[in-house]
């Protein structure tokens, strides 16, 4: 056994609404110092040391994933204009190879694609593997063609940090154009693609600034489309799927305003402000065609607090709303999206994502149904604005990754494809429910729950458990199959999901009670989950491992506090845990934007408090017997900085924990590392210190 690294220590004064706070290892923020380097080098040799005895099993659960899944695969096509869009990956290879194929005229039938057999007329646009070769991170950003297929864009990141270089391929020569773009947030191509509208940020890190560069120009010349100042909105735009208007969006967290250029006329000319914006209001926006007349369809919560669907003029937006889907409390609507005949409303009603066809001439919404208990289901890659058929996702706990395409003329759902899962695997071999937790308040939370049904179902007796949570931005953590959980659910853990307040599965409400000066329900609902699993019999302390990363690995450093008792071992992944510390300087990467979502300690003295009496860093407990630990980072995230994991380790040995590891990649993003294997590698490690803790090792 090698000794932990110990932290230098060194006084660093925070002073704020009187408060005074002494932080030893602030220090460590400074990314470019050797020392650091040095301190981050020494708690990857310590956690190598502390779990090589695992290698085995590591290589073994990584040889289980590999074999589940094949290897050389194919995406189902998707049809834009003429050709049949896909992607394909290969053995041996880390990542995709996106390609083309001409398209029958008329034909919507996508053609079945056989995994190693050659495509008649493929064309590859771009292979992921050239483009990552002499790299140690990629990732993809923006990837399309232009609406006359002649052109490819593509914006890889090669750090991690989320900057993307936009470049350009003439697909009809096979040449890159000089057009290249550095330090962008992505980009796409205008309808006539001969120009790229992109986005670049600021020193924090945010989308603030459009941009139009005209194809064979210099960048320095490129024509400054729209700015939004104000540090607490981000910017993005896209193309409405009827071509016709070029949509802005800011928004915050809880805030928005869209702005339209018709794209009939000048592109340059200044955008029309949709609705001004509204503190507390959110709106969104799609475009339709209804008996020869242009309007939108706004999705918004103004006096909706589970949001409305209405119908404006695009002539008049502030002119007369016509209420097309009314708010109903508890049914939480999402997202509408429009074609050319009808739309396709995105809600959440009783925990679980819906989908229904609107109609605009009556205004009914068809749902669409499905026969699991527990399920996601949501529309994807549909690209044109008139098409017969309606191309869905779906997926469960059991049911792997499923595309259909729903028959608009029939309603029948045709399967496309299923995701294969190699090595025997049987759906009908395991099962998934929700059950329900009640929290110190009274309020039911609702509880996922996926096992092999060989082992018997959950409170037979005492299984290991891997509780997940998340609990933050309205973000549901909602039913989705994963090959690596196979190596868990054939081991005999019961995977469970917590879905606590602050996340969106029970509607705006749920989120509402889980943010600001209620964040504090997000940890409790928590914990009230892991009481519920021992009380009911389904596991027991010592055999229960928490999982939660980003805002969720704030949950892990809370519990991990509010209850060490209750856990055998946490998994932290990019963990949130100095939360305080982030939210109250301004200069760093989206602090000001996320004052929506934690309050605003710098400026308020009653946040200030809250915040300090659940950071993870700040309310480490000395002496307490904390569960083991493991917290996994990358040091070029730009999202929750590496020095956060590390500062909280640092602590939590200062306070006598005592099996507290930190692994951090030196090449990688928020995301961890890139390629499917090194991915799958990531896992396999993170399983496998997860079954030492379960004593399945």
């Amino acid at each position: 056994m090698t000794n932990a690294p110990i932290a230098a220590r060194r006084s660093q004064l925070r002073t704020h609404h009187g408060d005074v706070f002494d932080d030893p290892y602030e220090w460590m923020r400074e990314k470019e110092s050797p020392e650091l380097i040095s301190h981050l080098d020494a708690e990857n040799a310590h956690t190598d040391a502390m779990t090589a005895h695992l290698e085995p099993l590591r290589e073994q659960i990584f040889q289980e994933i590999k074999g589940r899944v094949q290897e050389t695969d194919l995406s189902v096509p998707t049809r834009r204009g003429d050709w049949w869009y896909y992607s394909r990956s290969e053995e041996g290879a880390q990542y995709s190879i996106h390609c083309r194929a001409a398209a029958a005229p008329d034909d919507w039938t996508p053609p079945v694609l056989e995994p190693g057999v050659p495509v008649p007329g493929e064309q590859i646009l771009l292979d992921g593997n050239a483009e990552a070769e002499g790299h140690e991170f990629f990732s993809l950003g923006s990837f399309a063609t232009s609406d006359d297929a002649t052109r490819l864009l593509w914006a890889p990141d090669y750090e991690g940090d989320e900057l993307y270089t936009i470049k350009v391929r003439d697909l009809t020569t096979g040449e890159t154009l000089a057009d290249e773009i550095p330090r962008t947030g992505g980009g796409f191509f205008t309808p006539d693609g001969n120009a790229i509208i992109y986005t670049t940020r600021d020193e924090a890190w945010r989308p603030d600034t459009l941009w139009l560069h005209r194809l064979g120009t210099d960048v320095a010349d490129d024509v400054k489309l729209f700015h939004e100042p104000d540090e607490r909105f981000w910017l993005g735009a896209g193309i409405t799927r009827s071509r016709r208007y070029l949509v802005i969006g800011v928004g915050s967290s809880v805030t928005s305003e869209e702005y339209l250029v018709d794209l009939a006329g000048d592109i340059t000319a200044e955008p029309r402000l949709v609705w001004p914006r509204t503190e507390g209001v959110e709106y969104s926006l799609e475009h339709a065609v209804v008996d020869g007349e242009d309007r939108l369809y706004i999705l918004h919560n103004d006096n909706a607090l589970d949001f409305e669907l209405v119908s404006v003029s695009a002539a008049d937006p502030r002119g007369q709303r016509r209420v097309v889907v009314p708010h109903t409390p508890g049914r939480r609507l999402l997202d509408a999206d429009c074609f050319r005949d009808f739309a396709v409303l995105a809600y959440r009603s009783e925990g679980l994502e819906r989908i229904g066809l609107l109609d605009y001439a009556t205004d009914t919404v068809e749902e669409l149904a499905f026969e699991e208990p527990l399920f996601s289901a949501w529309p994807a890659g549909n690209p044109e604005w008139h098409a017969p058929f309606l191309r869905l996702a779906y997926a469960s706990f059991v049911t792997p990754s499923t595309v259909y395409d729903l028959d608009l003329a029939t309603r029948d759902l045709v399967l496309r494809k299923r995701q294969p899962v190699l090595g025997g695997f049987e759906p009908g071999a395991y099962a998934q429910e929700r059950r329900w937790a009640t929290a110190s308040d009274g309020t039911r939370v609702p509880i996922s729950l996926v096992w092999k049904t060989s082992f018997g179902s959950p409170g037979d007796e005492t299984r290991p458990v891997h509780l997940y949570g998340y609990g933050s931005y309205e973000h549901s953590i909602d039913p989705g199959f994963s090959v690596a959980r196979l190596s868990e659910l054939d081991r005999g853990v019961i995977f469970a999901v917590a879905h606590v307040r602050g996340g969106g599965e029970m509607g705006r409400q749920w989120y509402e009670d889980g943010k600001l000066l209620a964040k504090k329900n997000t940890f409790t609902d928590f914990v009230a989950c892991a009481q519920h699993l021992v009380d009911s019999g389904v596991t027991s302390a010592d055999r229960l491992v928490a999982e939660g990363g980003s805002a969720g690995g704030l949950l892990m450093g809370a519990v991990a506090n509010l209850a060490p008792e209750a856990f055998a071992g946490i998994l932290a992944s990019v963990p949130f845990v100095d939360p305080l510390t982030s939210i109250l300087d301004p200069s760093l990467p989206l602090t000001v934007i996320e004052w929506d979502e934690w309050g605003d300690p710098l400026h308020g003295a009653d946040v200030y408090a809250y915040m300090k009496s659940y950071s993870p860093y700040e309310n480490v407990r000395e002496g307490a017997a904390y569960p083991r630990i493991l917290a996994m980072t990358s040091i070029n995230d730009t999202r929750v900085l590496y020095v956060e994991p590390a500062k909280w380790v640092a602590r939590l040995r200062e306070a006598g924990a005592a099996d507290v590891l930190l692994k951090c990649e030196m090449a990688a993003g928020h995301g961890g590392v890139s390629g499917r294997y090194n991915s799958w590698k990531e896992r396999a490690f993170e399983l496998a210190w997860m079954f030492d803790v379960l004593g399945l090792a």
